[in-house]
């Protein structure tokens, strides 16, 4: 089933466009894939990339209060031809959106096997990007809200995170899992001792 990619604030785009047009924004950037295309490139697949504040203090595996999230940016995947070859991200500043810089590396390819794999799963989500400061993690979120605002709003308790590679140590890459499943097992890796980890989360995902 079709992933619900949600519009890209225009001026976002617009910013991301104008820095893939300029030699010395694309000569600047640490990408050599990038530097080194000939060929015309596009900006595809925006995700608006929300960070995960104060995981230590959610409790929604208690049935307490939910995670609070807050919207940092927009990424944009950066195609020329077949491939994806780096990524672009936004930031919100005084003045609106802006560009801020293009990157490649594991997780370009990371985030869009994780797209593909989503489509795959039998049921429309809203995809955007949740970032864990706390373990050093990104995850593809899958948002159960097709025609939520992207800008806004919480991880609800179905909705499904993938973690994307890199992945923190016994936490398995691409195996998505329920918010509430996961957010527990997040939380459990910030206390000192931790039990060993549910095998359905440390398994590879096939």
């Amino acid at each position: 089933m079709p992933l619900h990619v949600p519009p890209a604030p225009a001026p976002a785009l617009r910013s991301v466009l104008a820095a893939l047009g300029s030699p010395t924004a694309v000569n600047e950037a640490h990408t050599p894939a990038l530097r080194a295309l000939q060929g015309p490139v596009t900006a595809e697949l925006p995700l608006p990339v929300h960070v995960l504040d104060r995981l230590g203090m959610s409790t929604l595996a208690a049935g307490g209060r939910p995670p609070r999230t807050r919207l940092t940016g927009w990424r944009f995947l950066i195609r020329s031809g077949d491939r994806f070859v780096a990524a672009a991200d936004t930031r919100l500043t005084p003045d609106g959106w802006a560009f801020s810089h293009f990157f490649e590396g594991p997780y370009v390819a990371a985030t869009e096997r994780a797209l593909r794999q989503a489509e795959s799963l039998g049921k429309a989500y809203q995809p955007r990007l949740l970032s864990v400061p706390e373990l050093y993690m990104l995850t593809l979120w899958l948002h159960g809200a097709v025609g939520a605002d992207a800008s806004a709003g919480l991880p609800a308790g179905e909705d499904l995170l993938v973690p994307l590679a890199p992945a923190p140590p016994g936490i398995a890459a691409y195996r998505p899992h329920p918010v509430s499943e996961l957010l527990p097992v997040m939380t459990h890796r910030l206390t000192p001792a931790t039990a060993p980890l549910p095998p359905s989360l440390t398994a590879p995902a096939a």
